[in-house]
């Protein structure tokens, strides 16, 4: 249980879902977890999670889209921990309420989603890097979706757009930092139970999701954060500029 041991991973969004299983999973194979959230509560909950599972975390608080934010929130981490080797940019929204056509979707609602999904990634990687540059190399997990993959008849043109554009930044990251020992990868997850879902997750658009899903049901968070702790991990050394699809083979059909 220690795939990770001596390296201190960055992940913002840690205050549920997906990016709190990443930091439970990441702190017991040895990693010491920068708990990045808006919310305190949350972050203050992730924390005391990754210490009941025996690892390290220290939380940190701030908008990720703003860039102010996110240098003062690697700054206290890397002085936490003193180093910095993993970028984990799990944070994001999917308002389907608010996030739909471009022929329903308002400029303020645009801006916010672009702002949190793709924007933040923007200024995690530029502060970020430096640190893992210090430290000799490192990795940078994105979290893209199979919605940049795919059209869907249910359509949410902001999200689809940050998570397609981050595609690009990912290939575009992953070639200019590889001298430097710095991997960078992208995963794809498809549909997830994870409380950003829940209110949307009707029995009935459950059934649905099941019926189109060759595995025939939702991923559970753990799942996709053992992808992601793979990209975190040594055994991954090889990759970089990849992407992963998570989605119990929708895409595949």
């Amino acid at each position: 249980m220690s795939r990770l041991a001596g390296k201190v991973a960055f992940i913002t969004g840690a205050g549920m879902g997906m990016g709190r299983e990443a930091s439970v999973l990441f702190g017991t194979h040895g990693a010491r977890v920068v708990v990045a959230d808006l919310n305190k509560e949350a972050a203050a909950e992730t924390v005391s999670l990754v210490k009941k599972a025996g690892g390290e975390a220290f939380p940190v608080l701030g908008d990720v889209a703003v860039e102010a934010d996110v240098r003062r929130m690697i700054a206290e981490g890397v002085e936490a921990f003193g180093a910095l080797h993993v970028l984990y940019n799990n944070a994001g929204v999917l308002w389907k309420d608010r996030d739909r056509s471009v022929l329903e979707t308002d400029e303020a609602q645009w801006d916010r989603v672009m702002a949190i999904n793709l924007k933040s990634v923007f200024w995690v990687t530029k502060h970020g890097v430096p640190h893992l540059r210090k430290a000799g190399g490192g990795s940078i997990i994105n979290v893209g979706s199979v919605s940049a993959l795919a059209g869907f008849t249910r359509a949410q043109d902001a999200y689809t757009s940050a998570k397609g554009a981050l595609i690009s930044l990912t290939r575009s990251l992953a070639i200019q930092f590889a001298k430097d020992g710095i991997r960078c990868n992208i995963i794809h997850p498809g549909i997830v139970d994870t409380p950003m879902q829940a209110p949307y997750l009707t029995e009935a658009l459950r059934q649905e999701f099941k019926a189109g899903i060759p595995l025939g049901r939702i991923a559970h968070p753990r799942e996709i954060a053992y992808v992601a702790l793979f990209l975190a991990s040594d055994e991954s050394s090889f990759m970089t500029g990849a992407e992963l699809v998570v989605d119990g083979g929708f895409t595949a059909q």
